[in-house]
């Protein structure tokens, strides 16, 4: 039974999603019937998985990058005295084979016990947090590019039909294939048959009819660039419909240009420039690969199904 506080029907929840790229914090209210009100949202960009994919280890100076922003997001959570704290890793820290020491550094000098999560668990709670935004939300398809995996999950409402991890992201090719700047037509060759290989684990996915939803830094990124925003603005980039075309065309702009350029396209490429090729390119392949011709853009995903989980305990953390 999850035990609700204040009035008997809301519990304060705190999620931190350290990610290959980013690390997330929400703060949120969850009330009793199962929806998420966000009260403190921040993103940071310290890059943990920098060479994880190559070396199989977190490099210490990363390791202390996020240790200085887990403090950090310590102080802007203590005044809203969560009842329940999760923090996560994803992708770099399953990859990792020093995760355990990372583990160890995060609780001795935070004090947070790190939960690393399966793609699996990823996959699932992270659908779980997206259509957690889309009122009346039927089928639904949702993808979680990040920098190191990507996530496919399919679903009727809040149950989840379908799930998989994929090893392909936006760092992850960026750091295999993707070592010119701007990239050589062979290495986005390359890429394009990693994530097709990839995309064929997915081949049985009962897409058909279902909304196409996207989430985390990827999509909402690109949502920013097709309106030529200059500063990120939720409000803008919350549902926006992002055509294939749309993709397309951003594909072919930035597969363009150096890295150096697309910053100064807008401030929300701080910390992505480098990597936003390789996560267009992933999108483009899902969408025409599994012929969506648009995809709704969320800043819902993971964080949001983790603050669900930890406000109804009693949904378990064995998944279906």
């Amino acid at each position: 039974m999850a035990r609700f506080q204040h009035d008997g029907l809301a519990m304060i929840v705190s999620v931190i999603d350290i990610g290959t790229n980013t690390v997330l914090l929400l703060v949120a209210r969850v009330v009793s019937d199962g929806s998420v009100f966000p009260l403190v949202g921040e993103q940071r960009l310290p890059r943990l998985g920098r060479g994880v994919d190559a070396s199989r280890n977190i490099h210490t100076d990363a390791m202390q990058r996020v240790i200085e922003v887990l403090r950090e997001y310590r102080g802007l959570m203590n005044p809203h005295a969560p009842g329940r704290t999760v923090v996560c890793g994803t992708s770099a820290v399953r990859d990792a084979a020093n995760r355990e020491e990372f583990a160890e550094r995060i609780r001795n000098e935070t004090g947070f016990a790190l939960e690393v999560l399966s793609g699996e668990e990823e996959a699932f709670w992270t659908y779980r947090g997206a259509v957690s935004g889309v009122p009346g939300i039927g089928r639904a398809t949702v993808i979680d590019i990040g920098g190191g995996s990507t996530e496919i999950t399919v679903g009727e409402s809040t149950n989840v039909q379908k799930r998989v991890s994929l090893d392909i992201g936006s760092v992850r090719l960026t750091e295999r294939f993707l070592h010119h700047d701007p990239p050589t037509r062979s290495e986005l060759a390359s890429a394009i048959e990693l994530v097709q290989n990839e995309l064929s684990r997915a081949a049985d996915f009962p897409f058909s009819g279902s909304t196409l939803i996207g989430v985390a830094g990827t999509a909402t990124t690109l949502a920013a660039l097709a309106q030529g925003l200059k500063e990120f603005d939720a409000g803008a980039v919350t549902n926006y419909r992002l055509t294939l075309e749309n993709v397309k065309h951003l594909f072919r702009t930035l597969r363009a240009m150096p890295s150096g350029m697309i910053r100064e396209l807008s401030s929300v490429m701080e910390g992505r420039s480098d990597v936003i090729t390789g996560g267009v390119l992933i999108l483009r392949e899902i969408m025409a690969h599994f012929n969506f011709d648009e995809m709704v853009v969320s800043e819902r995903g993971l964080r949001y199904g983790l603050a669900i989980r930890e406000a109804f305990p009693a949904s378990g953390r064995s998944l279906p």
